[in-house]
């Protein structure tokens, strides 16, 4: 048996090190990165010491050491207690909290109304068709802080005193706002709403396993009153679990003014309206130009399947049109929360609104308005944290 001869090996070249010089283009472009860092850190260390230095000089108080102190104003609309020594930390937590409400019911309405006229840009009927066009063009190109405006003279100028409110009920209209029956906020409640909570994210998650099982066997399983059922069932097994109370505060009139009850006072009814209409009109042409980017195909196909218009809608073009929608849509969001700041327009006490008045109060300008980028920007980085997540879910996996 004969033997090959070995070859040797050729040794391997030697890695080429990487070193910072004037003439590579690699070292230039580090060095320029370089310079720019400096560049940036340097400017921002100058303009903090000289402002430090002018207000120094200017006998003006720096520091957030005002946060601690009593804020001593009142405040319209509050989610939380407040008391005559409330710190400011409590001003600037009503604030976020009021923020938080317009944008996340604003969000949802926005949705559910931009995707119905969306949608509707694509009916049969021709009344329908014009009707969500005429509805796109018009809010979308009156600028928002004028509908705001004009919303707040219709709740406070328009509308009945609570005298003659209009009333379906135990719901009341007025100039004072809309009052409805509130549960009286005990345990279970809080329990309730967590169940809801815990329920939704099970049921996405029990959506998301159906849908690969799918994929996998090509059997389909129950999804959508399964998802309901897991819903409904944590949201009343928090109820009991909490004692299930049972009572309401129910709107009456008094002497001066609607009381007892939830309401939505007209600062908050015409900055959510103003708020919704108008990112509905972006949010609709985004839903259209998502069902338009699926190709003719597709709807042939759901139409050979036995689907009829609605169902080909629902189950085949929209879910293809979420890969479209969901990007431009992070923007809206982002948009309509960083529009709610308006509401010092219709005096509603959000965010700014709170900080503006600390500000003339303090004369912590810089303090109170840092507070608000902070608050901002956390914000929008949440939003658009889950927004990503979504859309990576809802992307199409390729295989």
């Amino acid at each position: 048996m004969s033997h090959l001869p070995l070859i040797p090996a050729r040794p391997l070249p030697p890695r080429k090190r990487r070193s910072i010089s004037w003439h590579s283009r690699e070292g230039r472009s580090v060095i320029y990165q370089i310079v720019a860092i400096v560049s940036v850190v340097t400017l921002a260390w100058l303009l903090v010491r000289n402002t430090l230095r002018n207000m120094r000089e200017r006998g003006i108080q720096s520091g957030y050491d005002f946060m601690g102190q009593p804020f001593g104003f009142d405040i319209s609309e509050t989610l939380i207690p407040y008391e005559v020594m409330s710190t400011y930390w409590t001003a600037f937590s009503i604030g976020l909290l009021n923020t938080l409400k317009v944008a996340v019911i604003g969000i949802v309405l926005a949705t559910l109304v931009g995707t119905l006229i969306g949608v509707g840009r694509f009916s049969a009927n021709f009344l329908v068709r014009k009707l969500c066009y005429g509805y796109v063009e018009f809010f979308r190109n009156v600028p928002v802080y004028l509908q705001l405006l004009i919303w707040y003279i219709v709740f406070t100028e328009l509308l009945p005193n609570f005298e003659q409110a209009w009333q379906v009920g135990h719901f009341y209209l007025s100039k004072n706002g809309f009052s409805f029956p509130w549960p009286v906020w005990q345990l279970g409640q809080t329990l309730a709403l967590v169940g809801l909570v815990l329920g939704t994210i099970g049921a996405y998650l029990y959506a998301r396993k159906a849908q690969r099982h799918f994929d996998q066997t090509g059997q389909q399983r129950p999804v959508l009153w399964l998802s309901l059922a897991l819903i409904a069932g944590l949201a009343v097994a928090g109820w009991l679990a909490g004692g299930a109370p049972t009572g309401w505060e129910i709107p009456t009139k008094g002497d001066f003014q609607i009381e007892n009850g939830g309401v939505f006072s007209p600062e908050f009814g015409s900055l959510l309206l103003g708020l919704v209409l108008y990112t509905a009109s972006f949010i609709a042409e985004i839903v259209r130009s998502g069902i338009a980017s699926v190709s003719l195909g597709q709807h042939e196909a759901a139409a050979s399947l036995g689907l009829n218009k609605r169902q080909a809608m629902r189950l085949v073009v929209l879910p293809q049109a979420l890969r479209v929608i969901i990007p431009p849509l992070t923007s809206q969001y982002l948009n309509l929360t960083k529009n709610s700041s308006l509401a010092v327009a219709v005096g509603y006490p959000e965010l700014v609104s709170i900080a503006n008045t600390t500000l003339n109060q303090t004369g912590r300008a810089i303090e109170a308005l840092s507070i608000v980028m902070l608050v901002y920007l956390t914000l929008s980085l949440i939003t658009s944290a889950l927004m990503n997540w979504f859309n990576a879910s809802a992307a199409i996996q390729e295989r």
